[in-house]
This record gives C-alpha cells, structure tokens and sequence, in this order.
C-alpha cells in the first residue's frame, strides 16, 4: 500500500508537469494561438482547434493503457473540463468522447458515457461564466477569508471562480466514487481513477484535477495578454505613424492660402491651378492611403507640392531637378517621404538664400535596394546647437523620415544627412527594393 501511494503521488507531480508541458506545447503554434483566442470561429476553425487537443492527449491515454505505471500521461478528465469551457457543451462531449476511445479498448466501458457527462457540465457551465473568469480561474481561492466573507455579507453574489473549482472537484470525486465501487477485482476496471486510502492522499487525487486545468488557463492567459500587449503596440505604431505621414508645416498652408489671395485678382487662373494643388496635397494627407505607394506615385504628390513652392518662391529663385530611374518608378516606397525632406530643403536650406537655388531629386537601383536622394545647394546645416535646430523647425522633416523607416524597415533601412555650411545639403535613404504588384 505504501508503494502504492508514493506512485499516485509521483504521478501527481508527473501529471503538473505533464500539463504545463502540453500547454506550452500547444501555445507555441501560430495557428493554435489563431484558433484558441478567435473571437468568433467557423464549424472547421473549432474542429481545428479540437483536433489540437485531441491528438496528443488521445495519445497520451493510449499510453497509460500501455504502458504499466505511466498514469500521468492521461489528462483526460481535465481536457474534457477544458474543451467545455472553451468551446462549450456539444463539441465538449465530442472531445470527451473521443479521448475515451483509448479507454474502452482497455475494457473501461464508462469512461464514454462519463466522459460526455462531464463535457455537458462543464459546457453548460462554460456558458454561464464570463470568459474572463475563465481565462483568470485559480484553483487558489482567496486566502483572506474574513475579507471574501465581508464582501458576500455586503453584496451577496454567486462567486463563478469557487462555483468553477467546485465543479471539477465534484466530478472528480464522482468519478473516483464509481471506479471505486464497480466491482474489477476478478476482472478490468469500467472506469479510470486513482484510489488510495490515505485521506489525505485522497484529497491531493481531487484537487490536482483543477490543477492541472488552472496550469493550462495560466499559460494560455498569459499568452493571450502578451499578443494583446503586441497588439496594442502594433495600433500604437501604426497610430503614430499615420500621424507621421498626415503632419503638414501650418507654414506651408498658411502662405500658400496667402500666396492664392494675392494672385486672384492678377493672375487667376494661377491661383485656381494653386488651389488644386493644394487640394490634392490635403486630400492624399487626409485620404486612408496605402502604407507604400509606387514612387511614380509618391513623385506626383511632390510635383503638386513644388509647383506650388515655385510660383511662392518665384521660378528664377526655385529650381526643381529630376533625374529619376525608370527602373525605379514602380518600386515601393512609403507614402509622403520625400515632401517632408524637399521641403526642409527649402525652407532651411533654399528660403535664407537671396538668391535661392536648386532642389535635385534622385533615385536610382543598386541591387536589390533602391536608394533615393534629395540634396539641394541652399546654406547647409549650420554648427548650431541641436535645441536651436528644434525651435526653428530645422529637422523635424528628417526626423519624420527617420522615425517611420525605423517603423516600417527596422535596421534594413539607411537614412544618411551630408552638409556642408554654404554649399548645401544631401539626404540619402537606401530601402529594400519591393515591386509594386500593379507593376
């Protein structure tokens, strides 16, 4: 008998062990995580998932009926409470059902009809608990009783994490009731269970069973609340970037408006061309665009930008040059990427220039990587102090762009600044070179 209990102790040590397992296991696959934390599944989405937990526990009972002391392999009981929890009382009977196939070959003719009981119960009672009571389940009930007590007195309320744990227990006793006294001493047991008659023992047997279930809902949880926390940092990124990419100089809009009035009266119909300019500006800054656009694109979007610039500044202080890779136009690149650096070109390297000067957009392919240039012979970047820089507004077109290539290419991107006080100013990006699919 002693013998007998050290082995159903170690085997609910093994069994713990055997849980974690299992469900680190089983997190560890994309499509399981897919599956498990789905707010709505379709039929063959959930017999997707239930086919992840019913091949390897089947098994893992296979394997306690052959192999002599290996109890811990069978988790079943627990799966089925699990499987009703998580996917509710009809594809929990099916999965009891199933895993109990090892068993009835092993001659335990209950386990099928016991199986599909227990499915039902923790079906029906997956139904009335929140899920996030589920996913937050302890088999460790508050420890201040005085302060669980207190509570109920001032709010009486049905506690669903005691009436889970209360559950589990119960069928676990009921279980262990029936393979206790079916009669198997001339003949095979109808139904698996661990028996000793240490009392103590006894009560280790029944609380394992929620256990091993708080163990799996632990490892699932904590997994569910770290996709959500890479979820809400994706939002975030993406969030910030889309500010990134909506951000105007008020400057801009401001003397352009100014521009359009002063030109109504003299030259109208350069003034209805400016204000159309302008509206494509704000409606592709405002519009829900694409993350990349083709750079053909990407150069329209400038085009109507340095018109505009241009008959601000004048056509004999703003030159525009191009020399533009045909190879290039259909790559991708992200949207509104150059008009934040050309217009830092202008306005603080051009604009303190009396006689102004020449912007130069390049772009060519090296590769597998597409390197884009806009460089301009204004003033260069002076030996300011960086704090200066910042409260004139110098740089914060090219920190734009450096922050969302690190979003969007991480370390796959260059952004590179060369200047030269008195002779003007180079920025270069190097990307990884991506086909548009419309090309």
């Amino acid at each position: 008998m002693e013998h007998t209990n050290t082995l159903i102790l170690i085997t609910l040590l093994v069994k713990l062990g055997v849980a974690a397992a299992v469900a680190s296991a089983l997190a560890r696959s994309h499509t399981f995580q897919r599956l498990l934390f789905a707010e709505h599944r379709r039929f063959r989405e959930t017999a997707g998932l239930l086919a992840f937990f019913l091949v390897p526990l089947t098994l893992g009972v296979w394997v306690r009926t052959k192999v002599q002391n290996f109890l811990a392999a069978d988790i079943s009981f627990e799966t089925t409470i699990l499987l009703g929890l998580l996917l509710g009382p009809g594809w929990a009977m099916l999965g009891g059902m199933v895993l109990s196939i090892p068993a009835l070959f092993h001659h335990e003719y209950l386990a099928l009809p016991f199986n599909a009981v227990l499915g039902l119960a923790a079906g029906i009672l997956g139904r009335f608990v929140e899920k996030e009571e589920i996913w937050s389940f302890t088999p460790f009930i508050d420890l201040s009783l005085y302060r669980w007590v207190r509570r109920n007195l001032r709010k009486p309320r049905i506690d669903r994490q005691i009436m889970m744990l209360f559950l589990i227990v119960a069928m676990e006793i009921a279980r262990e009731w029936v393979a206790r006294n079916l009669p198997h001493e001339t003949g095979p047991r109808w139904l698996f269970a661990l028996n000793t008659n240490s009392w103590g023992l006894q009560v280790l047997v029944w609380l394992c069973a929620p256990m091993v279930v708080g163990i799996a809902l632990k490892v699932w949880n904590a997994l569910r609340v770290e996709l959500s926390l890479e979820e809400q940092k994706r939002l975030l990124l993406e969030a910030r970037l889309d500010a990134l990419q909506r951000q105007i100089n008020p400057h801009f809009l401001f003397n352009t408006l100014n521009s359009i009035a002063s030109l109504v009266r003299v030259r109208p119909e350069l003034a209805r061309d400016m204000t159309v300019k302008l509206a494509n500006i704000l409606r592709a800054l405002l519009k829900d665009h694409d993350t990349y656009v083709p750079l053909s694109e990407e150069l329209k979007f400038t085009d109507d930008y340095l018109d505009i610039e241009v008959v601000r500044f004048g056509a004999d202080k703003l030159k525009v040059e191009k020399e533009i890779d045909p190879r290039t136009l259909d790559l991708l690149v992200p949207s509104i990427l150059l008009q934040p650096l050309i217009e830092n070109s202008i306005k603080h390297g051009l604009e303190p220039r009396i006689h102004g000067g020449t912007v130069t957009v390049r772009s060519r392919l090296e590769g597998d990587r597409i390197r884009i240039e806009v460089a301009d012979d204004g003033v260069g970047i002076s030996a300011r102090p960086a704090s200066a820089l910042q409260r004139s507004g110098a740089g914060i077109g090219m920190k734009n762009v450096q922050e969302r290539l690190d979003v969007l290419y991480g370390n796959q991107a260059r952004f590179n600044v060369v200047s030269s006080p008195g002779r003007g100013t180079l920025v270069s990006i190097e990307i990884p070179a991506m086909l548009s699919s419309v090309a």
